[in-house]
Formats: structure tokens, C-alpha cells, sequence
């Protein structure tokens, strides 16, 4: 019969486990680092896995496929299956690939001695980061963090050539860097996409006065264009030794 149906682009897939987590009917696994469908009939080509892809590497396609047959309730197959799902770890992948969330509006923490001598200064500073991961290629297309987010978008450099950068752009902000000149991709189409997909309340770029800091610059302001979202955007320039330029 025809019906919709998930494939997986090997050569896209970077092994993270971030569909196997998202796929409640235990379709997918991976074997050999890649994520491949191992139950067809157990595929309801609904791509609820899809949005947990950092890479793109999932899309749906009408084909010839066996039946969806999800397991009766209480079946030994509908048993075995919940075993299976049960005894999956949190997240099973790169673990540099885990979705996480941090709470940064925490009550201050009452000094902490160090061999019952100096205390930890209180007012030391902490990092403001919201979430991880952070970088472009390896964040996913919809999540969570961006609903009614601010957005961040940042030259991976910009972040040492400025001491005080997460107070002045990360606070309050989701964040997500990259350097296109040496991952030699262009960003736009990513880019374009989380703001299409989620509700992105302001985008910030931040980039490098050098001149290949533009392609960054550039694949933000083609993502807002093609987004066809009216968001508000600035864009900050930073010195090599650290000053903002003014506009």
C-alpha cells in the first residue's frame, strides 16, 4: 500500500540519537553511527521525529510500505516495545548534542568556603548561556528554548574579543554561534528556518569587524528576508581588540 513514510539521508546524519528519543513507536535505531528505520511497520509517517534533527537528514515521502501496525495494548510485540523504550537512556547519542535548558534567575548562592578559608566571591561573574548546544550546525531547527525567545546570532570570536560579552548580549537571549568561513557552509537556509518555525520575538547578530564575518552577517539578514516574518533585528560590530563600532 502507499502512505507516508520517514526516510533517512545517511550522508546527513550525524549520529546524534535525537530521532530515536522523538520516535514513541520504536521505528528507528542506529546502527553503525546512523539513524536507520528498522520498522517499517511501525513508521505512522506523521514525523513527529523530524523536528528533533539537528541536520535535516529526516524528511517524509508518499511511497509503497507496509502497513502501519502499531502494537495491540497489552500485546507481547506492545510489551516488548515499552521495555525497549523504557530502558532507553535520556539521550543516547553525542553527548554534546543534548538539549538542555539552564535557569540563570536563580536566588544567589550563599558563599561557598573553600578549605573552610576564603569564601567564593559572590559577585564573581557567572555565564548567562540559556541553553546548549550553541552551535548553528548543531542546533536543532524547533525546540522549546526558542518560543518568545530573544535571538542571538554570534561570531564564534566575538565572545573572547569582548570581556564583558554575556552581560552586554548573551543575558535574556537564546544564543547561537558559528563561523562560516570555517565550516564553509552558508547558514541562510538553517537560519530561515528556526525563525519560520518558532516565535522569535528579536534577532541581535553580533559579528567581527574582519571581512569574512560578513558571510554571517549576510545568511541572517537572507534568513529574516525569507523568513517572511516581521522581526526586529540590530546588528553589533566588534574590534579586534574588543570595541563596539558605531554605527
Amino acid at each position: 500500500m502507499k502512505r507516508n513514510i520517514i526516510v533517512v539521508d545517511e550522508e546527513k546524519c550525524n549520529g546524534c540519537g535525537n530521532c530515536i528519543i522523538g520516535c514513541h513507536e520504536g521505528a528507528l535505531a542506529l546502527i553503525n553511527g546512523k539513524a536507520r528505520l528498522i520498522k517499517e511497520s511501525y513508521c505512522d509517517g506523521l514525523g513527529a521525529c523530524l523536528p528533533t534533527c539537528p541536520t535535516g537528514a529526516i524528511t517524509v515521502e508518499e511511497r509503497e510500505a507496509d502497513e502501519f501496525t502499531a502494537p495491540a495494548p497489552g500485546s507481547p510485540a506492545d510489551l516488548e516495545l515499552k521495555a525497549e523504550v523504557a530502558a532507553k537512556p535520556a539521550f543516547r547519542g553525542c553527548p554534546g548534542n543534548a538539549q538542555r535548558t539552564f535557569d540563570r534567575a536563580q536566588a544567589p548562592v550563599a558563599p561557598v568556603l573553600v578549605a573552610a578559608k576564603a569564601p567564593v566571591d559572590p559577585y564573581a561573574a557567572s555565564s548567562e548561556l540559556k541553553q546548549w548546544p550553541v552551535q548553528i550546525k548543531l542546533l536543532p531547527v524547533k525546540a522549546p528554548f526558542y518560543q518568545g525567545a530573544k535571538l542571538l546570532i554570534a561570531a564564534d570570536c566575538a565572545a573572547y574579543s569582548r570581556a564583558n560579552f554575556h552581560e552586554e548580549f548573551i543575558k535574556g537571549k537564546v544564543t547561537i554561534i558559528g563561523c562560516p568561513k570555517l565550516d564553509a557552509v552558508d547558514y541562510s537556509d538553517k537560519l530561515t528556518e528556526i525563525l519560520r518555525q518558532n516565535d522569535i520575538r528579536s534577532v541581535t547578530i553580533v559579528r567581527m569587524e574582519v571581512p569574512c564575518c560578513g558571510g554571517l552577517d549576510f545568511a541572517a539578514k537572507k534568513a529574516l528576508q525569507q523568513s517572511g516574518k516581521m522581526i526586529p533585528w540590530q546588528v553589533v560590530t566588534i574590534t579586534t581588540d574588543g570595541r563596539i563600532l558605531e554605527d
